[in-house]
């Protein structure tokens, strides 16, 4: 099927067309126009007509409309699934569960809004102050530029578009060109409803030409970004002035303590490692554990890596389908031989089968090498052996990146250690540090980004407080 420009509420198109293949069998799945600096600047000077309208708009309007969307959503749960599948290969079991958390992140985003009020200010709190009405409000920024990357193609445009729109923004979205089907179908929803404000939302499709045009306007306000550190990197030096979102990689760490119940803490770090084949920015790469409990342990994280299937995208109990793209599967391969070549040991042998690559567990791993130091994004994970937490403490923290982390113990004292000393956005306590909850605040310190999203949090990053003194 063929995706479509979004110019405002108006469909284009162009002779020059970009295909998407699948990465599970290389057959075509869809088609998107190519788009360049003019389209985009065409996008940015509609979005910025329509913002006079927007800002206009009730609230009610603007909830109406995402609770629309949020029903046709249920009504074409299947189609949409199918098309994640398709274009970036996920299990369509897990397409499933993302359109689900699509539907919850929209719906929140309304719900959120609703109660997101101002509040009036004591100014004769102070000596040097007087008796005023004062009070702040919130407005929307104006235009919001939205770049999304492949591993959620479409909750990750979610966490973006609703709360922008909810709060009485306009948009302008370059999503990722490994599924602009999906975006384009998302952002239909939005265009057709009935509740729509009109120019409301653009989409346009392309890469650096886009993206880069999108981030160095002076059109947009804000700036949210899902992707890379060097992209992030590149945003933010030539943004100027305006606000910038930024979430980026990770390095996702976790802790075994003695105490942990080595069942749950297998079986969960399983999944967190090798869920969306490892391409998730909290994907588990470092697993530090107790050395009393190491052996046993990694025999357990073995048999549990075991039982995942990895196979066809389109079999309901496949939990890992393919990588993104050869060079990703290259990579993969890449990172595992040179680990191995530094010394480490793979518990279960590396296979790879084109852009299938299987879930890989390293032994025998130092803190020293590549695939402990840098982002995989691959299906790897790491055990490192330690002594203790305070062993493990400065190990987990040794990293240029922050995204979220977890400890699996029972003791108290490591628990309140690890909220109050790992450096990350996010700390879970017996569970994976691949788990998100959509209503949470999601971001990360250091070099895995800036601000936050989740609803409520990019409701506030896209808003400006305005302050008001009555004398």
């Amino acid at each position: 099927m063929h995706a479509k420009i979004f110019f405002g509420s108006k469909e284009a198109t162009k002779e020059k067309l970009s295909e998407r293949k699948s990465p599970f069998n290389g057959k075509v799945v869809s088609t998107a126009p190519i788009c360049d600096a003019e389209d985009t600047n065409r996008a940015l000077k509609i979005a910025q007509a329509a913002t006079a309208s927007a800002k206009a708009s009730t609230l009610a309007q603007r909830c109406s409309w995402l609770l629309d969307v949020a029903q046709k959503l249920r009504e074409n749960k299947e189609d949409i699934a199918q098309t994640m599948t398709d274009e970036v290969g996920k299990p369509i079991t897990f397409s499933r569960i993302e359109v689900q958390r699509c539907i919850e992140t929209v719906t929140l985003s309304c719900e959120t809004m609703r109660t997101m009020h101002g509040e009036t200010i004591n100014t004769d709190a102070m000596a040097s102050g007087k008796k005023t009405l004062a009070y702040f409000t919130r407005l929307p920024v104006g235009v919001v530029a939205c770049i999304t990357p492949f591993n959620f193609p479409l909750n990750l445009v979610a966490h973006k578009l609703a709360p922008a729109l909810v709060a009485g923004n306009t948009v302008v979205l370059k999503p990722t060109p490994e599924a602009p089907l999906t975006a384009y179908k998302f952002a239909k929803l939005f265009i057709e409803s009935e509740f729509a404000v009109k120019d409301a939302l653009s989409l346009v499709y392309g890469d650096a030409e886009v993206g880069g045009t999108l981030v160095s306007s002076d059109i947009p306000r804000v700036i949210s970004f899902t992707g890379s550190v060097p992209v992030g990197n590149i945003i933010t030096k030539s943004a100027g002035i305006k606000k910038v979102g930024l979430e980026l990689g990770g390095n996702a760490a976790t802790f075994i303590d003695a105490s942990a119940n080595l069942n749950l803490a297998s079986q969960r770090c399983s999944i967190g490692a090798f869920v969306n084949s490892g391409q998730v920015c909290i994907s588990l790469q470092r697993i530090y554990v107790h050395t009393d409990i190491y052996d046993a342990f990694a025999i357990k994280m073995a048999e549990e890596t075991k039982k995942l299937k990895v196979g066809s995208p389109y079999d309901d109990d496949t939990f890992m389908g393919p990588l993104i793209d050869d060079e990703s599967a290259t990579r993969a391969m890449d990172w595992v031989t040179s680990a191995i070549e530094e010394g480490a040991t793979p518990l279960l042998p590396p296979h790879r089968e084109g852009r299938m690559f299987h879930p890989c567990v390293m032994t025998d791993v130092c803190d020293d090498m590549a695939i402990v130091c840098e982002e995989v994004f691959a299906p790897i994970v790491s055990l490192v052996r330690v002594d203790n937490f305070d062993d493990a403490l400065p190990r987990m923290n040794n990293s240029p990146y922050g995204l979220q982390f977890s400890v699996f113990t029972n003791d108290l004292r490591v628990t309140q250690r690890a909220i109050d000393e790992l450096d990350a956005g996010g700390i879970v306590i017996n569970d994976m540090p691949t788990l998100r909850f959509d209503i949470q605040p999601y971001g990360g310190v250091k070099l895995s980004g800036v601000g936050r999203e989740g609803p409520r949090f990019a409701i506030e990053e896209m808003t400006e407080i305005k302050s008001v003194v009555i004398c």
